[in-house]
């Protein structure tokens, strides 16, 4: 039948597209329905036009900058129409790849909004869909706060921020978590006044704190003021101003040009699905290792199923999915899932932190390498920074990676593959690394562990 599938996928984002493809490639007849762009929150109002901005941001910072290394030439202006044309046509071409991933692979994808009647129907408009086995990959969105309604142009949330239709002056971010710390670089490059507020008494969640307290203070040294054990008690709109009454560390009342609110996100889930009876768990689905819920034949994968609330998660949670429906032995079970943050510099992490490392009962010993002494570090003028191993005492094995350096997005992944596969610190250490790069630092922090660093003093450790 026309209308009947070995799986249909409910939401084309990461998770959704890589179940949708590797599927395809499995030889399944499958339906992808999305209802807006296929890609979803992560490519076209998430990690892509971000990080777009964020580029865009660095270049107008490093060309202010030049001028000390004896490169001058006008200062860097932004015309907004064309800033939003390039990427929006990036989003463009990003989204069409995706379908033609899907022509290539057989998939079948519909535009519209999914309604489960049942675990193995699915309703689109007027049209009504079988199926074998139900993916469920509907993401998350922003969370509102009460008296803070969002509209779009002075009272904003994250997907209302990458599509700038005019540069604020100042900016209040409520929120130091991810989303907030890389709005916040985001509005600082393009010459806003950054304020963020945090009730925590720390950023970026459970990252390891050390590191979390080295990115606070160089976001201070450029200009983002941080500041944490303080909320939002009110505000009230006033024209093209948005008035903050701030209480805690910081207690004052201000008038900002534009309030994000920047305080995580929230699982979104298909209609209809509390016809299917899933267990849940504060608003997501509940999921074993191959990620199947407790109904047979339906799956979630992503946000909808659970933290971390990360891409890359997403898609390897759509591939194990896949596999599982063709029937083939595949599980969910990272040791480590790096997550990056793309301030300046960038953060990345993957696996303890020194504090849970500490929670979960192991004697840790720590290496640290600061960028101050990296030459490479020293080429481009970045030397503030810290790579940081979190190793157990006993065994000598890689149980954590955190580094606030450039290029930590790519160096992090050399921690995930340590990790996986067990290695200890002393096998970093022994690797050579290229020189001069900024992934060297991760080896010598390896070799710091060990009172056998090159290029900074060591801490003696007995033999």
């Amino acid at each position: 039948m026309a209308n009947t599938y070995d799986a249909i996928v409910i939401g084309g984002g990461p998770g959704g597209y890589s179940a949708a493809i590797r599927l395809g490639q499995l030889g399944k007849k499958m339906l992808c329905v999305e209802k807006e762009r296929l890609g979803g929150v992560c490519l076209v109002w998430g990690c892509m036009p971000s990080k777009a901005l964020l580029h865009v941001g660095e270049v107008m910072v490093q060309a202010r900058e030049l001028k000390d290394r004896g490169i001058t030439f006008g200062e860097p202006k932004i015309d907004l129409a064309t800033l939003n044309k390039w990427k929006s046509k990036m989003i463009d071409d990003l989204v069409g790849g995706i379908g033609t991933l899907f022509k290539l692979n057989k998939v079948e994808s519909i535009a519209g909004t999914a309604e489960i009647v049942d675990k193995n129907t699915v309703k689109v408009g007027s049209e009504t869909y079988t199926c074998s086995n139900l993916v469920i990959a509907s993401g998350s969105e922003p969370i509102p706060l009460p008296n803070m309604e969002r509209n779009g142009k002075t009272i904003l949330n994250s997907d209302d921020a990458v599509s700038l239709t005019d540069l604020p002056k100042s900016i209040l971010i409520l929120g130091a978590g991810v989303i907030g710390l890389e709005f916040a670089t985001i509005y600082k490059r393009l010459g806003a006044d950054v304020t963020v507020v945090e009730m925590m008494d720390h950023a970026l969640g459970d990252t390891d704190l050390e590191i979390s307290q080295a990115l606070l203070r160089i976001l201070k040294k450029q200009g983002i003021n941080v500041h944490l054990k303080t909320k939002c008690a009110s505000v009230e709109v006033k024209g093209s101003k948005v008035s903050a009454k701030l209480e805690g560390e910081l207690n004052e009342t201000r008038e900002y040009d534009k309030v994000l609110v920047a305080v995580g996100r929230r699982p979104r889930t298909p209609k209809g699905i509390d016809k299917l009876g899933l267990q849940m768990d504060r608003g997501f689905i509940k999921v074993d290792d191959k990620r199947m819920t407790n109904v047979a034949g339906v799956f979630a994968i992503g946000d909808c199923a659970g933290g971390p609330l990360l891409a890359h998660k997403a898609m390897k949670e759509g591939v194990v999915a896949a596999e599982v429906i063709a029937g083939l032995p595949a599980a969910y079970d990272p040791m480590a899932v790096p997550n990056c943050v793309y301030t300046d510099p960038q953060v990345a992490t993957a696996g303890l932190s020194e504090e849970q490392a500490k929670a979960a009962g192991y004697e840790i010993t720590v290496g640290k390498f600061r960028l101050a002494a990296l030459g490479r570090a020293r080429t481009i003028g970045a030397t503030d920074g810290i790579v940081k191993i979190v190793g157990d005492k006993k065994t000598d094995l890689v149980l954590g990676v955190h580094a606030v350096s450039p290029m930590a997005e790519a160096m992090i992944g050399e921690a995930v593959i340590a990790i996986e596969m067990g290695a200890t610190v002393e096998d970093i250490g022994l690797s050579i690394h290229a020189h001069p790069t900024f992934g060297e630092s991760i080896m010598e922090a390896a070799e710091a562990l060990h009172g056998k660093a090159i290029h900074i003093a060591n801490t003696p450790v007995k033999a």
